[in-house]
């Protein structure tokens, strides 16, 4: 699905990745779940493109449903896959996250849990290698995406800003729909390591300029970015009926 110019999205609301098309090739900002390989190559085919034109993969964080086909990637196709030194071990498999979820409600849940295992959840391919980046990087890849430091969710939580697209993508440090819930509006993420420092975090962001926050779960939101973190720090969106 594309969403601007050059701006490609794979996935949904519950999760979704994103490409960035340029005439040097494509960047993948994270990488979804082991089921979504179908779903690449379709979106690829309709852009007209192949897996071997993707130069690099950048990882939000290191979490299990957004890292789904960066091995894949990697291990056939010879794509690097980056992630911040912080979540590489997270990455690899050698530390997991034991952060709470939160609220619960059953129809939410139950939906994310039915669509995570029909693609492949329960069979995550962590990274056998990776190259690590860290806060201020600008990336030698399509876009040149720039490396922003938003620890919090996992220890190496970045966002990754492409001005090319005028778009802030955030993985897990920010949400516009809660899985668990069916809340939607800028919010905090469920499943977050250590929420008073990802809160903390969000004012890095403030400094981009970008129009367009592009979540891991939930819908694009296009607008003020300080006005995203005021909605997030104060009352927590609307339920989704």
């Amino acid at each position: 699905m594309q969403l601007a110019p050059g701006l490609h999205r794979v996935g949904n609301d519950i999760v979704a990745f994103h490409l960035i098309e340029t005439a040097d090739g494509i960047t993948m900002i994270d990488a979804g779940l082991p089921g979504h390989w179908s779903d690449l190559l379709a979106e690829l085919s309709s852009m007209g493109r192949t897996p071997d034109e993707i130069r690099g993969v950048v990882l939000t964080h290191g979490d299990s449903d957004h890292i789904g086909i960066a091995e894949r990637l990697r291990r056939d196709h010879g794509v690097p896959v980056h992630v911040h030194a912080a979540d590489a071990a997270r990455a690899r498999g050698e530390v997991t996250s034991h952060a709470a979820g939160g609220p619960k409600r059953l129809g939410a849940m139950l939906g994310f849990a039915v669509y995570a295992l029909r693609k492949g959840g329960a069979k995550t391919n962590r990274l056998t290698e990776v190259v690590e980046m860290h806060d201020g990087d600008v990336l030698d890849l399509p876009g040149s995406p720039q490396i922003v430091g938003l620890p919090g969710h996992s220890p190496g939580s970045v966002a990754v800003f492409v001005p090319l697209v005028d778009t802030v993508f955030v993985g897990d440090a920010l949400t516009t729909r809660n899985v668990l819930t069916g809340v939607v509006g800028p919010q905090p993420a469920p499943f977050t390591d250590d929420p008073a420092e990802a809160l903390s975090s969000l004012d890095a962001l403030s400094a981009l300029d970008a129009h367009r926050i592009v979540p891991g779960h939930g819908a694009p939101w296009s607008g003020n970015i300080p006005d995203a973190i005021r909605l997030i720090r104060g009352p927590r969106g609307v339920a989704n009926g």
